[in-house]
């Protein structure tokens, strides 16, 4: 068994009967003539039975739907969860097993132990199954007081499932608990307060994760900063009590095959500087460091999966505040790389910090360079609250867009056009922070790649990844992401790392 913060994972063979669970958790379908039973929880009679009762409750199998009603003499646990995986038009997917297993967690709050009755008889399934139900066990309690027992996350989640126990069975569900680990733990960095969470204490927090794993972690204070000319990060972070830091969170086994290296915005609270935003739901932009929270839990990640991979985080810490010191608009910075940059909007300060961990992390001549950042808000107007536009080198995007399609994180590919380039023109520097709003998204990214590559050393295949909308969840729970903070990308980044020794 292994172990998150909150849930522990176990296996069972299926059929077994009074498990000693509290819950057993159904997987059921929509379909026209009803909702279907999925993965063989019953046996004929009493899916029979259940069928015909579902639909009389209102159960209809949409996906997120769920119904609890008391077991039978013979079922698996005292009381019956039923979830809905919504319409399966040939073989459910892991994604709608991962997503209605999180649904089931998140539901049974206050309980000891459930059994998730799934299909799980594929190792895709049984992964997803295993990591649908450790995301959904989850709360984010530091700041609360009291917790009542009630409302505690699921102790313990038994997956049961007729593949062969054995090592390679052990492995796959040792997987699925450190990445859901990691994500939760990328989740909770996003949800703690800006007062609580601020450069320094961040860079605590990065230290004391790195303790135990074969990880270096290496800080650059403002002094440091300054000598190595990391104009971007010290002109957001001078208007702060609070200075910046850049930290480097480098995971690098003897026999690496590869290096990929992650640059993550670490903005521990957005006000837009000198360019004020305004108040409503600025509260949010305490998740404006999700980008670096994800990239840090990424590289933790792989260390604690021992990857034959070497995975270099570099976390771009800052606090966007409009002290008497802050950057005004037209103010020229020196970036890393030399390039001077005009600020035309304060607001526009992720980009300004992250061409600093751009230039530096390509000193390091990675095989790889991906940033993640909440960059935009032109990102949720063009791709929404759940998908994350993701552009660059094709082999990069690529990248990106293949380990997704086994982890079920949304992201869909986006231009650079070269056009773009010409709006950042400054008659002052060489060039400006920010443009007309036309094409926003896209314009973050042309102004990146001007910082990635480093004098002497080839340039780094390099992808842009803004999570703007998925990394911050302002609606209601679904599926096994909860509100607030989802630690979106962490999943799709261990596996980019996985597969990136076999790529080259």
């Amino acid at each position: 068994m292994y172990s998150t913060d909150e849930v522990t994972l176990s296996v069972v063979a299926r059929g077994q009967r009074r498990l000693g669970a509290d819950l057993a958790i159904v997987a059921a379908a929509s379909g026209e003539s009803g909702p279907s039973l999925l993965g063989e929880a019953f046996d004929a009679a009493r899916s029979a039975e259940l069928a015909a009762l579902l639909p009389k409750l209102g159960f209809k199998g949409k996906a997120g739907q769920t119904l609890r009603v008391p077991a039978g003499a013979d079922d698996a646990a005292e009381t019956l969860l039923f979830v809905g995986v919504g319409e399966v038009k040939t073989d459910v997917t892991p994604e709608q097993l991962r997503r209605a297993a999180g649904v089931g967690a998140r539901a049974a709050t206050g309980i000891d132990k459930a059994v998730f009755l799934f299909p799980a008889e594929s190792d895709e399934a049984f992964s997803a199954v295993a990591e649908g139900a450790s995301l959904g066990a989850d709360a984010f309690t530091a700041q609360k007081s009291s917790v009542s027992e009630d409302a505690a996350p699921l102790r313990e989640a038994v997956i049961a499932t007729d593949l062969r126990a054995g090592k390679e069975l052990k492995a796959r569900l040792e997987h699925a608990a450190v990445v859901a680990r990691h994500t939760k733990g990328a989740r909770h960095l996003v949800d703690t307060p800006a007062n609580v969470l601020f450069p320094q204490s961040f860079t605590e927090y990065a230290q004391k994760s790195a303790k135990g794993l074969d990880v270096k972690v290496t800080v650059w204070d403002e002094k440091k900063l300054d000598s190595e000319g990391m104009g971007g990060i010290l002109g957001v972070g001078r208007g702060s009590a609070r200075p910046p830091r850049l930290v480097k969170v480098d995971y690098s086994p003897s026999r690496a095959k590869a290096h990929l290296a992650l640059v993550g915005k670490g903005i521990t609270f957005d006000t837009g500087g000198i360019s004020l935003k305004q108040p409503a739901g600025m509260e949010e932009m305490k998740s404006d460091m999700a980008g670096a929270a994800t990239v840090l839990h990424a590289a933790l990640a792989a260390a604690e999966l021992k990857l034959p991979v070497r995975v270099t985080a570099w976390l771009c810490l800052a606090e966007n505040m409009p002290g008497s010191n802050a950057t005004r608009p037209g103010d020229v910075l020196t970036m890393h790389n030399g390039k001077t940059v005009e600020v035309t909007n304060t607001d526009a300060e992720g980009r300004l910090v992250m061409a600093d961990g751009l230039s530096k992390a390509s000193e390091d001549a990675p095989d790889l360079l991906l940033d993640v950042a909440t960059l935009t808000g032109a990102q949720m107007v063009a791709l929404g609250e759940r998908v994350a536009g993701v552009m660059g080198d094709d082999a990069a995007t690529g990248a990106v867009l293949e380990a997704a399609t086994l982890t079920g994180e949304q992201f869909w590919a986006m231009p650079l056009p070269e056009n773009l380039r010409a709006d950042l023109d400054s008659e002052t520097a060489d060039l400006r922070n920010s443009g007309n709003r036309n094409g926003g998204m896209l314009k973050a990214g042309v102004f990146l790649r001007e910082f990635v590559g480093a004098e002497g050393v080839e340039g780094p295949t390099w992808g842009h990844v803004d999570v703007a909308g998925p990394a911050f969840n302002t609606g209601s729970p679904w599926g096994f992401t909860p509100k607030e903070g989802t630690g979106f990308g962490v999943r799709t980044l261990v596996g980019v790392a996985e597969a990136l020794p076999s790529s080259k």
